[in-house]
């Protein structure tokens, strides 16, 4: 299996069965992959679709949180659970598209990063409200002048990267939102991709104006706290000698 598609989702009952039926029509001969729906407590149907559609789907997976526990979580129980060495990110409203993922895959499978990369998609044109446009804006703009992790657009739910990346990486609630610097601290290399994105097509937002800025400032010194504790040491034999490189040091990173 070359791909696992992790989808948090709660309460999007009307989003399972349309984006479903995309991510099989970009991936359905291209890549051997899996769908592993992580239902984040939802009050809706969303857990019966998804169950309706594993009748004709062996490739999708339904897991259920008893009670909703936040993005962050749902992801991180989607990633423990996929079964291939690369996973791919979805959000379950339907505005992130699965015929993406085919050019970030390309790129992963091209990069001699391997075990080390994040690609991330860059929503240039959103369509969201001038009020959720307005405060990524802002929490972008302050997250890379504060963790210099330089990608534009740190929310976007479309992501592909090593599933041992991931479970290497230090767990927090909302880390989903800081993926980018949680990698460079481990020495990887992020590179954000142009990605479509549409209007939500059902249900409504899980996130308000307010209490994402709330929440994002708290989380934002914690991360800047994990950066300046983060020790990577190098195995000898990965240290080339010193009258090759003029020094023992590790290379930096590079942030495309």
């Amino acid at each position: 299996m070359d791909l696992s598609v992790v989808i948090p989702a709660k309460d999007e009952a009307a989003n399972v069965v349309p984006l479903f039926a995309e991510i099989r029509a970009a991936l359905d001969g291209v890549l051997n992959y899996e769908i592993v729906y992580v239902d984040d407590g939802s009050e809706d149907a969303t857990a019966a679709e998804v169950a309706r559609l594993q009748a004709d789907a062996p490739h999708l997976r339904l897991l259920r949180h008893i009670r909703s526990c936040g993005q962050s979580a749902a992801i991180r129980t989607g990633v423990k659970a996929a079964r291939a060495p690369w996973v791919a990110t979805l959000d379950g409203d339907g505005q992130n598209d699965p015929a993406d993922i085919p050019k970030l895959w390309r790129i992963g499978l091209n990069s001699a990063s391997g075990p080390l990369l994040l690609i991330t998609g860059y929503r240039e044109e959103r369509h969201d409200s001038w009020t959720k446009r307005w405060a990524s804006q802002i929490a972008n703009r302050v997250r890379r002048r504060l963790l210099g992790d330089d990608t534009p657009d740190a929310g976007c739910g479309l992501k592909l990267f090593p599933r041992s990346l991931f479970l290497d990486l230090p767990y927090f609630d909302h880390m989903h939102r800081f993926l980018s610097a949680l990698v460079l601290r481990e020495g990887g290399i992020v590179r954000s991709v142009r990605v479509k994105h549409r209007a939500r097509r059902g249900g409504i937002s899980k996130y308000g104006v307010f209490d994402r800025l709330g929440v994002g400032i708290v989380d934002l010194f914690g991360v800047i706290w994990l950066q300046r504790r983060a020790v990577r040491p190098l195995l000898l034999d990965e240290v080339l000698p010193e009258s090759e490189t003029g020094s023992t040091s590790p290379p930096v990173s590079v942030v495309r």
